[in-house]
C-alpha cells in the first residue's frame, strides 16, 4: 500500500529546509524593498522639482491626506530659472500607488517633518484642475511650498552662548523673583483693569489702517538721519529740559493750557480735513527733495560758513535801507524839479560843447602825461596887485610867467640878444656844454595822425633853427637860433613815464 504524497513532503527534512531558507529570502527581500514599493505591483511615476531637498532620502514617504501613497525612488540635483536667475534645485523621482493616479496639474508639494529626530516625507495635496499628470510627467517647480519651521533650526538657536545668557536670565530672574509672591499677585491683580483698557489700544494698533508695521522702519530711518547731528540733539534736549522746568514753575498757567487742549484739538482735527489735500501735496513735495536733501551733508558746511560771514552784513541792511528810502525820495524830488529837466539839458550842451576840447586834450595827459609837467612852472606862479592910474587898488592878478630882470644883457624878454639867455658866453648852444637849452614851441603836438606818440615839450634841447618860410632869414644876433615852428620834425617818442608804462600810442593806453 502507497503513503499519501503530502506524507512523502513533510517527512523529507532537505525538502523542508529548502522551502524554509527560500521563504526566508523572498520575506527578506520584500522587507528590504518595502520603501521602494513591492516588487511586480505597478506604479504610478511622476517626477517632483524643488528648491531645496530639505534632508530626504531615498525611500522616504510619500503622503497625501495623513496616508502613505508611495515612496521616494531617487533624488537628484538639476538647475531652473528661478527669479529670473538659474540656480541649482533637487528633482525626486516618485513612486506613486495607482489609486492616486492621476493628479491635477495644480497639485501642490511640500517636504515635512515626520518626527523630532529630523524624519521627513513629502506631503502631496492634490489640486482641483481638470487636466492632469500623467506618468512620467515632471510637476513643475512653481507647484511646491515652503517648508514650515523644522524643529533642529529653532534649536540651532540655544547655541553656547545663548545657553550661558539664558542660563544667567534665569538665574537673575529667580533671584528677583524670590520671596516677592504677594506682590506679583497684587501686580496681577492690578493688571486687570490695565489690560480692560489696553484692548481697545491694541486693536486700534493691529488695525492695517494704522499702519503700524510701517512705523518702525521709518522711525529706524529717521533715527539714521538725526545720528550725523546727536550733539546737536543733546543740546536741544538740554535746552528742552530749561524750558520744562520753566513751564513747571507756574502750574496755573499749565493748567489752563491743558483745559484749552481738547478744543484746540478739535479745531486741528476740522482743519486738517481741510489740510488733507495740501498734506498729500506736501509729501509729494518731500519725496521730490530727497535728492536736494541728500546733498546737504555736501553744502551745509559752505551754507553755514555763507550765514556766518552774511549776518553781520545782514544786521546792516535795514540801515541800509533807510539810506535808500532817503536816496529814493530825493530822487523823487529831484525829478519832480522842473529844473532837473533844464540842468539835464544844459548837462548835455555841456557835454557835447567839452567833447572836442576832451578829445584833443586827451592824448597830452594819457600819452603824455603833461599834467605833472605842469606843476614845476608854478615855482613862478605870483599874486600881482593892479592898480587904476588914478593910484586906487583894482584886485590880484595871477601870473605863472618867468619875469627876466630888465638890467640883465641878452635876458629873456630881450629881442636883439647876441646869444641864448640860458647858454654861457662863448659857448655853442648846440654843443654839449649848453645842456639843455630853455625854450618854447606853443601847441606843440602830443601824437601825430596815426596815433604814434610825439610828447615834443621837454624832449628838445635848444634847436639850432626853427622857422618856416622865416621873412627875414638868419643873423648875428641870435636870431639863428629861433625856434618860431610848433611841430618839431620826427617823432618824440613818449615821456619817461609813459615809456615805463608800455605806452608807444593812443591804442596802448588802457
Amino acid at each position: 500500500m502507497r503513503r499519501p504524497r503530502s506524507a512523502a513532503l513533510t517527512a523529507s527534512p532537505v525538502l523542508v529546509g529548502a522551502i524554509t531558507v527560500l521563504v526566508t529570502i523572498i520575506a527578506v527581500f520584500i522587507a528590504y524593498n518595502a520603501n521602494q514599493g513591492l516588487p511586480f505591483v505597478p506604479t504610478y511615476d511622476l517626477k517632483v522639482e524643488l528648491p531645496n531637498a530639505s534632508k530626504l532620502v531615498r525611500g522616504n514617504e510619500v503622503r497625501a491626506g495623513g496616508f502613505r501613497v508611495g515612496a521616494i525612488d531617487d533624488i537628484r540635483s538639476g538647475r531652473a530659472v528661478v527669479d529670473g536667475e538659474e540656480r541649482a534645485i533637487a528633482v525626486l523621482q516618485l513612486k506613486l500607488d495607482k489609486t492616486v493616479e492621476p493628479l491635477p496639474t495644480d497639485t501642490l508639494v511640500a517636504v515635512r517633518s515626520r518626527s523630532a529626530l529630523g524624519l521627513k516625507y513629502l506631503e502631496i495635496a492634490p489640486g482641483s484642475s481638470g487636466e492632469s499628470f500623467q506618468a512620467g510627467d515632471t510637476i513643475p517647480l512653481r507647484n511646491s511650498r515652503l517648508r514650515a519651521g523644522e524643529i533642529e533650526d529653532f534649536t540651532k538657536i540655544f547655541d553656547d552662548r545663548t545657553r550661558v545668557g539664558a542660563r544667567a536670565a534665569l538665574e537673575g530672574f529667580g533671584g528677583g523673583l524670590a520671596g516677592r509672591g504677594p506682590a506679583l499677585n497684587t501686580a496681577i491683580r492690578e493688571f486687570v483693569p490695565l489690560l480692560r483698557h489696553l484692548e481697545p489700544v491694541m486693536r486700534s494698533l493691529s488695525d492695517p489702517r494704522t499702519e503700524l508695521g510701517g512705523f518702525f522702519p521709518r522711525l529706524g530711518r529717521a533715527l539714521r538721519e538725526i545720528a550725523p547731528v546727536a550733539t546737536t540733539q543733546a543740546e536741544f534736549l538740554a535746552n528742552q529740559a530749561t524750558t520744562f522746568a520753566a513751564i513747571g514753575r507756574d502750574p496755573q498757567a499749565l493748567q489752563e493750557t491743558i483745559e484749552e487742549g481738547p478744543s484746540t484739538l478739535e479745531t486741528s482735527i476740522r482743519s486738517l480735513r481741510v489740510q488733507t489735500p495740501f498734506l498729500a501735496r506736501f509729501a509729494d513735495l518731500s519725496r521730490r527733495l530727497r535728492p536736494g536733501a541728500r546733498q546737504l551733508r555736501v553744502s551745509l558746511p559752505a551754507v553755514n560758513e555763507a550765514l556766518r560771514v552774511g549776518t553781520p552784513v545782514l544786521l546792516r541792511v535795514p540801515e541800509l535801507g533807510t539810506d535808500l528810502e532817503r536816496l529814493s525820495r530825493a530822487l523823487e524830488d529831484l525829478g519832480d524839479n522842473p529844473s532837473t529837466l533844464l540842468a539835464l539839458r544844459d548837462l548835455r550842451q555841456a557835454l557835447r560843447l567839452a567833447r572836442p576840447l576832451v578829445e584833443y586834450a586827451a592824448p597830452y595827459q594819457t600819452v603824455c602825461n603833461y599834467f605833472v609837467y605842469f606843476w614845476p612852472a608854478t615855482g613862478a606862479h605870483l599874486s600881482q596887485a593892479t592898480r587904476a592910474p588914478d593910484g586906487h587898488a583894482l584886485g590880484t592878478v595871477q601870473r605863472i610867467l618867468s619875469i627876466p630882470p630888465s638890467n640883465q644883457e641878452n635876458s629873456l624878454s630881450t629881442s636883439a640878444s647876441s646869444r641864448p639867455v640860458d647858454v654861457p658866453p662863448g659857448v655853442d648852444p648846440q654843443s654839449e656844454a649848453a645842456g639843455q637849452a630853455l625854450h618854447a614851441q606853443a601847441g606843440g603836438p602830443a601824437i601825430d595822425s596815426r596815433g604814434r606818440a610825439d610828447c615834443q615839450a621837454g624832449q628838445w634841447g635848444y634847436l639850432d633853427r626853427l622857422a618856416t618860410d622865416d621873412r627875414y632869414g638868419p643873423n648875428q644876433l641870435g636870431g639863428a637860433h629861433i625856434v618860431v615852428d610848433a611841430d618839431t620834425p620826427g617823432l618824440a617818442g613818449g615821456t619817461w613815464v609813459s615809456r615805463r608804462l608800455g605806452i608807444d600810442e593812443l591804442r596802448d593806453v588802457p
